[in-house]
């Protein structure tokens, strides 16, 4: 590759994308030094620990056990921002066959892949290593993604390739039904009437993605996914059997190992801002590996088309001075993006216009002009994958779905 003056950054990138193969289509071709914008130097065993267990909290008999287990899940989303969940009404069969899925996708012949491959962020299907415009000053991560977005709980079936189409529909079907347990869990655990937070729709549209990690030849080098909070209101991950997935607690990074059936959850930040800090996001990351291959499938909840241009700030029903003023949910992952697309750190000073139109914020947010988030207290963490910063933007852009569309009921 030549020395460091003769290395052409963009151009290695470029050639990568062009191939349309991710980083399967590096590990197939024999590759064994990873492209320099995979390379990520920071520490992976400073800090690391695996004596720290994240809480697991069983919903079985929720009927009968309901207060032990939102008093559980508070003191889990108020202490980690991440819980595992067991006899969640997910069948295994499901949570098997959308991880089966996810495999079948990304093993397919490139050939088969190609049409769905994508760095265009408005894309409601796509396969992608890279989302967007990846800066010299990230490294990018060691997997291949493939995502569907469902608007307001939608989405064209007929989109999704046939070779996954049934898994995630299915899988969707119970994610739905589990989110409206949450929300409702979730809106008892923050003191708030049962439905309080489905009333108000802060969980109303969906994200999948299938995330697929190839061994890698020099893990010590990269990271499965980089270290992030997601800017989500919720997220629900299932994982297979292979481990990787490390949350940051108490200045410790500590392994979150797979359990037989369980699902995982973690709080978004701005369910941290909604919640005024009562509820924390916290930073995660999957290791990159030497041997063997990990899928798992994220499943992020966000507010609903009808929301995101809605200002909002700390719930006033929680009766605690505010932290954090208020903002939509679309200038929320507009700052997102602006971090990632930076360097710079979000400042505290950056006024906010009291009314933006939807052209004033679709100016904003394609050139980023302007920080858009500014807490009363240092900043929460925002960096993040570019896949969940963009879905508002697909809301705003679509609004509904622009194809025939079906619910998953």
């Amino acid at each position: 590759m030549g020395n460091d003056g003769d290395y052409d950054w963009e151009k290695e990138v470029e050639e990568f994308e062009k191939t349309k193969a991710g980083v399967k289509g590096l590990v197939d071709s024999g590759v064994v030094k990873i492209p320099r914008f995979f390379i990520d130097q920071s520490e992976k065993s400073s800090n690391s620990v695996t004596q720290l267990q994240i809480p697991v909290i069983d919903f079985q008999e929720l009927t009968t056990r309901r207060m032990e287990i939102v008093d559980e899940i508070r003191k889990a989303s108020e202490s980690w921002g991440f819980f595992q969940m067991v006899n969640h009404g997910v069948p295994m069969s499901v949570m098997d066959a959308i991880l089966e899925g996810t495999r079948k996708f990304h093993e397919q012949p490139t050939e088969s892949k190609m049409e769905y491959y994508s760095t265009d962020v408005m894309r409601t299907v796509k396969f992608y290593t890279i989302l967007g415009n990846l800066q010299k000053s990230h490294a990018a991560s060691w997997r291949d993604a493939f995502s569907c977005t469902f608007t307001d709980d939608m989405l064209n079936p007929a989109a999704i390739p046939p070779v996954c189409r049934n898994e995630i529909n299915e899988y969707m079907k119970f994610m739905m039904k589990l989110r409206d347990t949450l929300s409702d869990l979730l809106s008892e655990a923050l003191g708030l009437n049962r439905d309080f937070l489905g009333k108000m729709q802060f969980l109303k549209s969906e994200s999948l993605s299938c995330l697929y990690y190839p061994a890698c030849p020099e893990p010590e080098r990269t990271f499965g996914t980089e270290k992030h909070a997601d800017p989500t209101s919720l997220t629900v991950l299932v994982q297979d059997d292979t481990g990787g997935l490390q949350i940051h607690h108490d200045n410790y990074w500590v392994d979150v190992p797979p359990i037989k059936g369980a699902l995982i959850a973690n709080i978004g930040s701005f369910m941290q801002l909604i919640s005024n800090d009562k509820f924390k996001s916290v930073e995660h990351r999957v290791l990159a590996r030497s041997i063997g291959t990990r899928v798992s499938s994220a499943c992020f909840f966000y507010p609903s088309s009808d929301q995101i241009l809605k200002p909002c700030g700390p719930l006033k029903e929680l009766e605690n001075p505010p932290i954090y003023r208020e903002v939509s949910y679309l200038e929320f992952v507009t700052c997102h993006q602006k971090k990632m697309s930076e360097e710079d750190s979000v400042t505290a000073e950056a006024p906010l216009s009291d009314s933006l139109s939807v052209r004033q914020l679709g100016a904003v947010s394609r050139r980023w002009s302007s920080s858009l988030y500014r807490p009363l207290s240092p900043s929460l963490p925002i960096d993040s994958h570019d896949e969940e910063v963009v879905t508002a933007m697909e809301l705003l852009r679509r609004k509904r779905p622009s194809s025939p569309a079906l619910q998953i009921e």
